[in-house]
């Protein structure tokens, strides 16, 4: 399994993330955390596509709205075509409820375990990825919703990883104050979790995990 996740953005370490692709330049980026919020949504798809086209990458928008009632099977070929997916920040239970109405919840748990694609992404990109999420409605209003979404919240996290990340910790953003709380909240459940100031990354490289500052 290959992961890079960031507090924010592509984060300062971004040859660590062409070592994990190892040359392949075919990527997805997934914006759906935002579909609630339209002039973000965009000004992060320009800059981000921007910005993994710069480090070489070939990128399309994956939109996720696209597959709700597909089947999973197409989507998991397609997928199987790409060696990246990078995953925008945004409402986190959004962003999850987009996962599972389009499947992809369960294709990227699959792939990764198969370890045919790098899983990439920031703030709520690496939410989604926990086992459970609460604590993240500190941070995240679990009832946004955007059109073609279900109302129900999806508690349940895509359970990637065996801790919880605190994206934004001690970082100049206004998700800040609400870190400490979020990180509050784990201590007082026993749960373990990292932190990550922006520009920090997290690498998970098979058995390997490490933060690099």
């Amino acid at each position: 399994m290959r992961l890079y996740l960031s507090s924010f953005k592509i984060g300062n370490h971004p040859e660590r993330l062409a070592d994990l692709t190892d040359g392949g330049k075919k990527a997805v980026f997934i914006v759906n955390a935002l579909d609630y919020k339209l002039e973000s949504r965009n000004k992060f798809l320009a800059s981000e596509i921007q910005m993994l086209g710069e480090l070489g990458y070939d990128v399309e928008e994956l939109d996720l709205r696209m597959w709700f009632g597909k089947k999973e099977k197409d989507l998991e070929e397609y997928l199987r075509t790409k060696n990246l997916v990078w995953v925008n920040g945004g409402n986190s239970f959004l962003l999850r409820r987009a996962m599972k109405q389009s499947g992809f919840d369960k294709i990227i748990t699959k792939l990764l375990k198969e370890d045919v694609i790098v899983y990439a992404g920031f703030s709520a990109g690496c939410a989604v990825l926990h086992k459970d999420l609460h604590g993240i409605d500190i941070t995240d209003d679990p009832y946004i919703l955007a059109e073609g979404y279900h109302k129900n919240v999806e508690w349940v996290g895509l359970d990637i990883i065996d801790f919880n990340i605190v994206t934004h910790f001690d970082s100049n953003q206004n998700e800040s104050d609400e870190s400490r709380k979020e990180m509050k909240f784990y201590k007082d459940n026993n749960i373990p979790f990292k932190t990550l100031r922006d520009g920090e990354v997290l690498i998970v490289n098979g058995k390997n995990v490490e933060i690099i500052k």
